[in-house]
């Protein structure tokens, strides 16, 4: 069997809508004890530092059977200089899998390449395909459906707004996408959505208008303004960013049932206001566990043949 990667949420073209609902029936069966994934051990490599992505991986292997092994960079011979091809070209004869979480989404694609066993991308600074699948998961256990919603994006033009124009795109959802100008995400993944969308009968619009972002919008979704690595940026963005977030004003433009969410963490009274963030409306902790359950159907997907 030819390995499979998933470096983008592309690369779940073909079954991302199988892999939601393969999620979907693992939450609902939570308390069933599974070995589908038994004496199978996934390798956890973060450049960054992480709390739902490390621990809910962790715990879904387990939960599936197998085990997980972290690797932190520093205490591992890519720290003193060995390359990430040799890196992989070793972990494959010890791993079945890897999830990387990287500065450089170049040097998880050289990972990806030099490996014979599937690599997950954990997030870098391109896209965040795991996220995407527990927020469409969460998505559908709240709204029932992909189709006839207004999913608004309000923040950032970073890894998180291509990842959800991807996942929006492939599950035939309309995307608002709404920065401040010389925020916005690069033309180059708005494209490649449209493009996307246009087979699946959806839209991806970008605007510099936050009000015609969450006007009648379904979802409203934001991430934190500065992305690790950027904080030398603090200062810049908050003042760009200010008219963005997501606060009591904004979202009562929105749809009385929408739902707010958020990848978190999320940096209270920046992008969001408590009074947003604890609403009725907000299930960014619901979003959160669904982690969980997703990477259990990713890992499921990947590793059990």
């Amino acid at each position: 069997m030819s390995k499979r990667d998933i470096l983008s949420v592309l690369d779940m073209e073909k079954d991302l809508g199988e892999i939601i609902d393969l999620s979907l029936e693992l939450k609902k069966n939570r308390y069933r004890s599974y070995d589908s994934l038994k004496n199978k051990v996934l390798g956890l490599i973060f450049e960054k530092p992480s709390t739902r992505t490390r621990t809910s991986l962790e715990v879904a292997i387990d939960q599936l059977g197998g085990h997980a092994v972290y690797l932190n960079p520093s205490e591992m011979q890519l720290g003193r200089g060995e390359t990430i091809s040799d890196t992989g070209h070793v972990l494959s004869r010890f791993l079945d899998a890897i999830a990387y979480r990287a500065y450089d989404h170049r040097n998880v694609v050289e990972l990806a390449r030099s490996t014979s066993i599937p690599v997950i991308n954990a997030l870098d600074d391109v896209e965040h395909p795991l996220q995407i699948v527990a927020d469409f998961m969460t998505v559908k256990e709240k709204k029932g459906r992909f189709t006839n919603l207004k999913f608004s994006y309000i923040g950032d033009g970073n890894n998180m707004a291509n990842s959800l124009m991807f996942g929006s795109a492939l599950l035939g959802t309309d995307m608002y996408v709404a920065s401040p100008k010389g925020y916005e995400p690069k033309s180059e993944f708005v494209e490649k959505a449209r493009n996307v969308a246009k087979q699946h009968g959806s839209t991806i619009t970008i605007t510099n208008d936050p009000v015609e972002a969450a006007r009648d919008a379904d979802i409203i979704y934001t991430d934190v303004w500065i992305s690790m690595g950027e904080e030398s940026k603090k200062g810049e963005k908050e003042k760009a960013f200010k008219a963005y977030q997501i606060n009591e004003s904004l979202v009562s433009n929105a749809k009385r049932d929408y739902i707010f969410m958020h990848c978190l963490p999320a940096h209270r009274g920046l992008e969001v206001t408590d009074g947003v963030a604890d609403s009725i409306n907000s299930v960014i902790f619901d979003e959160a566990e669904n982690r969980l359950h997703s990477e259990k159907g990713v890992l499921y997907k990947l590793l059990s043949y």
